[in-house]
This record gives C-alpha cells, sequence and structure tokens, in this order.
C-alpha cells in the first residue's frame, strides 16, 4: 500500500454466491477499512468487471457452475491484468480436489495470485 492510499482508497470485489460467507467477508473488510462491493453471482461480477476496476477481487470457485472462479479469475486477468485475485473456495473439502497457484505453471491457467480454503479466520 502506497503512503498517500489510505484502505479506505482501495475497493475489493468480492464474489461470492454463500451469504452467509460474502457477509462475513465484507463484514471484515470494511470493519479493517476497505471499502468492497459484492456480487451473488458469476454474471454479476462479470457486469461489475465490465464497468469497473476494482483493486483486489476474491472470487468462489464454484457459483452457478462448477468453474465459475476460473472464468471470473481470466476475464478479469484479460480486461486488468494486474489486479490481484484471490480464489477462496471450500472445493477441496467438498470434493477432495486440490488446487495450488504456487509454481507459474499453476498460475497460468488458474489465473489467481492466491488460493486459500474457505474456513479463513480475519
Amino acid at each position: 500500500m502506497s503512503e498517500k492510499m489510505k484502505k479506505s482508497d482501495y475497493t475489493i470485489l468480492v464474489a461470492d454466491d454463500d451469504p452467509d460467507y460474502l457477509f462475513q467477508t465484507v463484514f471484515n473488510l470494511n470493519k479493517a477499512g476497505y471499502r468492497t462491493i459484492t456480487a451473488e453471482s458469476q454474471a454479476e461480477a462479470e457486469a461489475i468487471i465490465s464497468r469497473f476496476r476494482p483493486d483486489l477481487a476474491i472470487f468462489d470457485l464454484m457459483m452457478e457452475s462448477d468453474d465459475s472462479g476460473f472464468i471470473l479469475c481470466y476475464r478479469i486477468k484479460k480486461k486488468y491484468p494486474d489486479v490481484p485475485v484471490i480464489m477462496a473456495t471450500a472445493v477441496s473439502r467438498e470434493t477432495g480436489m486440490s488446487f495450488s497457484v504456487d509454481t507459474e505453471r499453476e498460475r497460468s491457467w488458474i489465473r489467481a495470485d492466491k488460493y486459500l480454503e474457505k474456513g479463513i479466520r480475519a
């Protein structure tokens, strides 16, 4: 964070179809001083991305389709390559499948900068 910008100067896009998780995440980000904009679906997030550049994006992996988060990562990185993206999901717990963005190869197809398992504690 630059010295000239305050936390309240940053806007974080949070996209998740779980209203409880969305509320909790936004509550904690706002409490920490960040501005937030929310989307409850891939379609809603795409509409926001088409007209607004967030400073950070946090996407759920599975929303209306199993790959919604991957699609959102691809679309935001295509339009705004420098916007950091966090993929926050419970897919490993629910399906046994796991992902990583630790290597350049993994980041090249996932397009997220960070991958977090839900159950995140503030």
